[in-house]
């Protein structure tokens, strides 16, 4: 008798997967609210029974087009086992085409890992803050020195004088094992997410960073000579359900 075909797993996910993938949509004009409530209807515990987990849900402050979501998965392979599994599903079938109406560009994809021995990957959705904000550092492909400056100086920075990260995340350089759906390649970045009560809050939080000594002498003139790009901050409010509070 044949074995038979693998499926993905249907256990509860992993609220601290070791792969992320941080995906930026932008759809089209007026659709947002539509996709979220679609998205938040049919597609959160449906992707989780495939051994996925949804990390969070975010409107960008700065475009009222751009939905911002987060999911994660324990491993390479598992990934290529959930999303063969959901997107060959009856729930994918059902109302994908319906959430695919509302994309202008669903392909602005990062695929990133938790760096070893810091913050674990997010857990944005049981966060009752209200602010979300992830700040993008770009180095050159194959350039550790960048990555190393964010994580060993500045991040310690950042707990001493705001609250701490919920993530700190880098490139995931291993080969996308479900091409179906593509991801951004040649990249070498740095994510660093973090939740705030109020958009104030963060404000203080960057300024009290950006005051202190060694960030304006040492860490920020040095991460500007090694990066490749202007670091870029995603300023993110979490959808209703993507926020407990």
């Amino acid at each position: 008798m044949p074995n038979a075909p693998r499926t993905a797993p249907r256990t509860a996910p992993a609220r601290h997967p070791a792969v992320v993938e941080l995906r930026q949509y932008t759809l089209l004009p007026g659709r947002r609210d539509e996709l979220i409530e679609l998205f938040e209807r049919e597609f959160v515990e449906s992707q989780e029974a495939t051994g996925m987990t949804v990390l969070g849900r975010f409107r960008d402050l700065d475009d009222p087009d751009r939905f911002v979501w987060l999911r994660g998965f324990p491993d390479m392979e598992t990934r290529r086992e959930a999303l063969s599994a959901f997107y060959g599903g009856p729930v994918w079938a059902a109302h994908g085409p319906r959430a695919n109406a509302t994309m202008a560009d669903s392909d602005d994809v990062l695929l990133l890992r938790p760096l070893p021995a810091a913050t674990t990957a997010p857990d944005v959705a049981a966060s009752p803050d209200p602010f979300v904000a992830v700040a993008l550092w770009h180095f050159p492909p194959g350039d550790g020195d960048g990555p190393a400056l964010i994580h060993d100086r500045l991040v310690p920075l950042l707990r001493e004088t705001g609250p701490a990260p919920l993530a700190v995340l880098v490139t995931e350089t291993a080969a996308n094992t479900f091409p179906r759906l593509p991801v951004r390649t040649g990249e070498n970045v740095v994510a660093v997410i973090t939740a705030y009560p109020d958009e104030l809050a963060h404000r203080r939080h960057l300024a009290a960073t950006a005051d202190h000594p060694r960030v304006r002498d040492e860490i920020r003139p040095a991460v500007e000579r090694a990066q490749s790009a202007a670091p870029l901050v995603l300023r993110l409010t979490p959808t209703d359900r993507s926020c407990p509070a």
